[in-house]
Order: structure tokens, then sequence, then C-alpha cells
């Protein structure tokens, strides 16, 4: 798919992109499709390797399929084949499939490593598009006319538009928006996560240990990877006074695991010795407007879904190609950002609301939920029907529920 020819109203627009997680690199393939002069800036001193495996579903595999990256992909799928939950004492209750929990499809929907998706994105971009790493913005003066950046490296720029693409705690809406806290919808939930060496004999799988408002989870890729260790309570209030001290948020969580069943301790230990634990609280963000002038929003930064939804990477993939296409279709900046928002809104919206409507069976925070879908688990006649006419089916229905449109540069 060639470039648009000079007449394009994208034609030497220059546009900084900060974040280079998923929703970046996604929007910045599509913008140097459409002539558009991107700049990337990033914290990290790369692409982010490694990581957890996260689901693209529905829409989302329709935009990797038009960026030419189902066949890579593919290759990179670790599929996933169980989900197994645990009793209190650690003995198995019942296992099911993981896209009758998620509203996936068997054989179509992609499970990769958040890693491997970052690289395949990066990849055909890192000759053609200015990335900056290990640096990030520290001013931001929109005149207008044009947005003037001061870095934290000192270096000073002008760009013609910014996209905030960095994030649920993101830098670029800061600054242009204020606080997060306005913005942010705790749902409840505080968690770790980190790695540790497979002693467990799992293989493409997770097994969750669960008591209510608590659960421990191992998750595995292959068997000769490490295995993703989780740990997640619920807790009334956000523990702010934890993020900046690595030792308190290991005590708050250790404290909410004292059990000497199954896995616990181990995790707990494996917890407190680790050096890329990533500790967070779920929850969204909710905006009245995705733009402010001539900045915008993306991703996680704009509409975060949480992790309960399964669908943030997916959610950012999408946005990523309605925000490139509206800005090439748009000479004006803020009709452009005003169509993106009227298109991918419900659709963001629709997904967040999958975090809060049937996560019992994964998250209970009751004795009589915890005992109701173990004792549904317990039968898996039943547990398949009620998945397949419950959350699942809503699941399906939502992933797909944007169409995508056929841009003019892309037709």
């Amino acid at each position: 798919m060639p470039p648009p020819p000079p007449s394009s109203p994208a034609t030497r627009r220059r546009v900084l992109i900060s974040g280079a997680s998923i929703s970046g690199p996604a929007l910045a393939y599509w913008l140097d499709r459409y002539g558009f002069e991107v700049t990337v800036v990033e914290k990290a001193a790369a692409v982010r390797g490694g990581g957890y495996a996260i689901d693209i579903r529905g829409t989302a595999r329709d935009v990797v399929d038009r960026m030419g990256l189902l066949p890579r992909l593919r290759e990179a799928h670790v599929d996933s084949q169980r989900i197994t939950f645990l009793d209190a004492a650690g003995e198995t209750v019942g296992s099911l499939r993981p896209e009758q929990l998620t509203g996936g499809e068997a054989g179509l929907d992609l499970e990769v490593r958040r890693g491997d998706l970052a690289d395949a994105l990066y990849t055909p971009l890192r000759d053609r598009v200015e990335f900056l790493f290990d640096d990030s913005i520290a001013t931001l003066d929109d005149d207008g006319d044009a947005v003037h950046i001061v870095f934290d490296s000192g270096t000073r720029r002008t760009f013609d538009l910014v996209v905030g693409a960095d994030g649920l705690h993101s830098n670029t809406r800061r600054l242009v928006l204020g606080p997060e806290e306005p913005f942010h919808r705790y749902l409840g939930h505080v968690f770790a996560g980190f790695t540790l060496p497979n002693e467990f004999g799992l293989a493409h799988e997770a097994v969750l240990w669960s008591e209510p408002g608590r659960g421990a989870v191992l998750y595995a890729h292959e068997p000769s990877a490490p295995v993703h260790g989780f740990l997640t309570f619920i807790r009334e209030t956000p523990p702010f006074d934890a993020f900046r001290d690595p030792r308190a948020q290991r005590d708050l969580v250790a404290a909410h695991f004292p059990e000497q069943v199954w896995h616990v301790p181990r995790l707990v230990e494996a917890m407190g010795e680790a050096d890329d634990l990533f500790f967070d609280i779920v929850s969204q963000i909710h905006l009245p407007a995705w733009s402010h002038g001539r900045v915008v929003l993306a991703g996680d930064a704009a509409h975060a879904t949480s992790f309960l939804s399964g669908q943030g990477s997916s959610v950012a993939l999408v946005g990523a190609y309605v925000l490139a296409g509206e800005l090439a279709g748009h000479t004006d900046h803020a009709e452009a950002f005003a169509a993106y928002e009227h298109r991918m809104r419900p659709f963001a919206e629709r997904n967040q609301a999958l975090a809060t409507s049937g996560g019992t069976m994964v998250t209970p925070t009751t004795r009589e939920q915890l005992d109701a879908r173990n004792a549904l688990l317990r039968d898996p006649r039943a547990a398949a029907q009620a998945m397949a006419t419950a959350g699942a089916e809503q699941g399906r229905a939502v992933h797909s529920s944007l169409a995508l449109p056929d841009y003019p540069a892309t037709a």
C-alpha cells in the first residue's frame, strides 16, 4: 500500500507520539503510511521485550491483518490451552478453555507476548520513523498554531500535533489536562506481577487459587520459559502511599497472602526477590474529551479498559487505525480528533464495561460468589453451557462491535 500522493492533507504534518508500547507504534505505522513526519518518544531505553501474553480479538485482528502482521503474530501465538481453578486447599475444582471465559474464538484470536507484539510493530518502523528512546516530554506549549516541546534531555522541538499514547498514568495527559485523579476510576483491585522459574511443570496454561477477594495465579507459556506470577486482592481504597516504595508494595501484598497452601508461599517469596515486579491497581480512565487543542490521547491514556476486560491492547490497535485514518482524511485537526472520538468512544466504552460485568468467575469477592463458582466448575457440562450463554457470548459481540472503515488512502 503506497503512501498518499503529495496533494494529501497529511503532507509534511509533523506528529510527536509519546509512548512506544502498543498504541504508539501502531499509530506511527499508519501515519507513516499516510505521509506524516512521525517522531516517537519513549522513556524506556528500548522497546520492551518479554511480558505476559495479551489477546488480539475481533476488530483488532482485522487491524493487524491490514498491517500485514498476521503471519508473524501467528508464529508468536502462545496458544494457552486451559485455565484451572483451585479451591482454598489448593485442590482442583475444574478447568475451562480460555476462550470459554474471555469470549475469544479458538483458531481465530491471537495470544502473543506483549513484547512480541511491540517488536512486530516496531521492526517495520525503525528505519522509517524517528524514535527517541530514554527520553520524555518535560514541558508542552500549545500556542494554537503548533506545539512546542522541551524534552527531559533538554532538546527543544516543534510539532504540528502531539499524541499521548503513554498509558494509564499518561504524562502527556497530565501536562494537558492536569492530575489523573478526576479521570481515574478505581475498580477495587490491587495486583503484583512478576516472573519466576518454571518449577511447576506448567505449559500453555494458567492455574488460579482463590479465596474471597484474593487470587494467586501461575501463568505459563513454554515449559522452558519463566512463568508469570500474579497476586491480586480487593482493597477499598487505592494504596497510593505504596506507589513510590517497592518495599511497602511487597509488604502490603505479602500481608494479604499468609496461607501455607499450594504455591502461595513460593509466589510470595518470588515476589520479594523479583527484579521485574509490576505493582499497580486495576482501574480505568474516563475522560470528558480525548483531545485538547493540538494534543490528542490514544490507547490507555484516553480510555484504559483495565486488564479485567482483556481488551486493552485490542482497543488500542483499533484506536490507532481510526485516529490515523481520520487525520489523513481531514485537513483540520480538530475535525479529525472529533471524528476519531465519535467513532471510537462507543467501542471503547463497551469494552470498558466488560471489566465490570461477569467478573465473579475470576475474581469472586464474597464466599457466596466463590462457592457458586466452584459448584458450577465441578460440573463441566453446566459450566460450558453457562459460559456459552453468558459473559463469553457478550464478549464476542463487543470485541467485533466496530466495523473498520476503509479510509480513502487505504482503499
